[in-house]
């Protein structure tokens, strides 16, 4: 039972703070940009590119060498480097030495150092539990993930007012040390990983992805749903904001729909699954977080209005998208070979993330030529076909995910 697993518990905190901290670096980075060094919108782009660049650069290498080595200790590291790096930005706000390739150098060390942990913390998973508590362990983890998500940013512009730009930083530095003392506080041993039977070359995760019907159909979905989702974050503001006229603040508030809604459906996944089976509980996951998108470009208000609209489409998208996050997890891990957990996370983890940048620069674009409304409309619509992989293929008719394994691996255990 994972309620009585105190390894599990402690690991499950250690990882959330981590989760929390990401979101608030995420969110004061720029801030310290902004308010200490006056910069523009290209200065804060440059600090979201070095924030996104490890993302294409580091899956597969971090997977590769990830695959034979143990987990907690190379994430319990990956949270001191982050803290090291935010702890540069105070010490150079009181050296006069604040500078935005510093500040870009620092989202560079933190996203770095987020990739290893992230595909390090996927492999470690199902070393920690059984198979049998995984998908309970993964709902857990995904709904706190959830939560800290939605808390993480309004808790930096928090502790941005308090304490300053510079402060929240160290601020943050803090929250890295606390989620690596969580994580080293689970003491079951971890197993060393068997070495390959045969070795692997560097693309050979990427390969595990592509060959197998199951995760190539879930890579080409979150691939598709990531760049739409993108050029629909960059095209939505300017539409709602500039063209309907709402309130910054009332934005931010609409958009906090989508990370409720991702919590409630954090939690009914495994019901939802054993009512209607995996698979279909996958798709009706699917026609949330897809299809509700496709009404933003139709509202028809605008103020306070738009805003009540875009919060509840926020909101049941978000519920699709928590549920199927939790699904998603647990089929990869069942359906990844065990012996190459990290190398196929980081194949998967290069294609889903490696569109961000370019659906933001795509998204720049139909805004600027066809205006923000049929931008917004653009993104929506990639998002929605991103669905189709899912909901035509074998996935759909999945009752537990055990049926989508292998049987080599079946076979294995």
């Amino acid at each position: 039972m994972l309620r009585r697993d105190r390894d599990f518990r402690r690991f499950w905190t250690g990882h959330t703070i981590s989760v929390m901290g990401a979101d608030i670096t995420y969110v004061a980075l720029p801030l310290v940009a902004t308010l200490l060094l006056d910069t523009g919108a290209a200065g804060v782009a440059a600090i979201a590119t070095a924030t996104f660049l490890p993302s294409i650069l580091l899956p597969l290498l971090a997977g590769h060498w990830l695959e034979t080595r143990r987990r907690r200790g190379v994430m319990i590291t990956a949270d001191l480097v982050r803290a090291a790096a935010l702890a540069v930005v105070p010490l150079a706000y009181v050296l006069d030495g604040l500078s935005v390739p510093l500040l870009a150098a620092v989202a560079f060390a933190v996203g770095s150092a987020s990739t290893v942990f992230d595909i390090g913390a996927f492999a470690y998973l199902p070393t920690l539990v059984a198979d049998d508590d995984l998908p309970q362990a993964n709902q857990s983890m995904q709904g706190s993930t959830t939560a800290a998500q939605v808390t993480g940013p309004g808790l930096a512009g928090l502790l941005v007012q308090l304490l300053g730009p510079a402060v929240a930083l160290a601020a943050d530095a803090v929250s890295y040390l606390a989620s690596a003392v969580g994580i080293g506080a689970a003491k079951r041993p971890e197993p060393l990983p068997a070495p390959p039977t045969v070795k692997p070359n560097l693309f050979s995760g990427l390969g595990v992805v592509l060959r197998n019907p199951f995760l190539r159909a879930m890579t080409t979905h979150a691939a598709l749903y990531n760049a739409g989702a993108q050029i629909l974050i960059v095209n939505l503001v300017v539409l709602a904001v500039t063209d309907r006229g709402l309130d910054p603040g009332w934005y931010g508030v609409a958009l906090s729909g989508t990370g409720a809604g991702a919590f409630l459906g954090t939690m009914v996944a495994l019901r939802l699954a054993a009512r209607l089976g995996y698979g279909r509980a996958f798709a009706a996951a699917l026609a949330f977080s897809t299809g509700a998108p496709l009404m933003l470009a139709l509202i028809p208000w605008t103020g306070g209005a738009f805003g009540l609209a875009l919060g509840g489409l926020q909101l049941a998208a978000g519920a699709g998208l928590g549920a199927a996050n939790v699904l998603s997890v647990t089929l990869r891990q069942v359906v990844m070979p065990k012996g190459a957990l990290a190398r196929s996370n980081g194949g998967y983890r290069l294609i889903t993330f490696g569109v961000l940048p370019i659906g933001a620069a795509l998204g720049g674009v139909l805004g600027e030529t066809i205006g923000s409304r049929w931008g917004v409309g653009a993104g929506t619509a990639l998002m929605a076909v991103s669905a189709l992989p899912m909901v035509l293929g074998r996935i759909r008719r999945l009752r537990t995910p055990q049926e989508a394994r292998p049987a080599e691996v079946a076979t294995a255990a």
